[in-house]
């Protein structure tokens, strides 16, 4: 029988653990400059709630959630926050993770920092014009990269290429 200390303690634990993301304060990049920079006021004011969680505080989506996971169109998956293109729509694959995937970002589109929430070490990415906080890269994705842009969808906006006079 589990004595009521030793569940109360490893709840605890769990809980603390857990909390170590608020915990962290600013994102690390917070003394990197961008093209774009706005006060928490007016990124708050452009953004829905779910937008800012996500891109301003490193927050993520409810994997299956997001409406892009389902995008096939051609077009351009761009940043939610400045509209800088980020990803070109024949580099999105299906990873079966539940967030929009690619192997391959557009070029100049976007940064990464060391990311070690929780105590693992893990590559954020964000967008290199606004600094939004866009999801991990990982190094499990399909040639010809072998990496897997795990982006979160509602840090991202689809534009569909326009049809081509024949």
């Amino acid at each position: 029988m589990i004595d009521r200390r030793i569940l109360l303690a490893t709840t605890a634990g769990l809980f603390g653990f857990a909390g170590l993301r608020w915990l962290r304060g600013d994102p690390a990049r917070a003394a990197e400059k961008f093209e774009i920079e706005k006060t928490d006021a007016e990124w708050r004011a452009q953004l829905t709630p779910q937008q800012y969680e996500i891109l301003r505080k490193e927050g993520t989506e409810r994997p299956w959630t997001s409406p892009l996971l389902k995008e096939h169109r051609k077009g351009t998956f761009a940043c939610a926050g400045c509209d800088l293109s980020l990803f070109a729509s024949e580099t999105k694959f299906e990873s079966g993770t539940g967030w929009p995937s690619f192997y391959q970002p557009l070029q100049n589109a976007v940064g990464t920092n060391q990311d070690r929430t929780f105590g693992v070490l893990r590559t954020e990415v964000h967008c290199r014009r606004c600094g939004g906080h866009l999801g991990h890269v990982f190094e499990d994705g399909p040639k010809p990269t072998g990496l897997r842009y795990c982006m979160d969808g509602y840090a991202l906006q689809f534009h569909a290429a326009t049809p081509t006079a024949s």
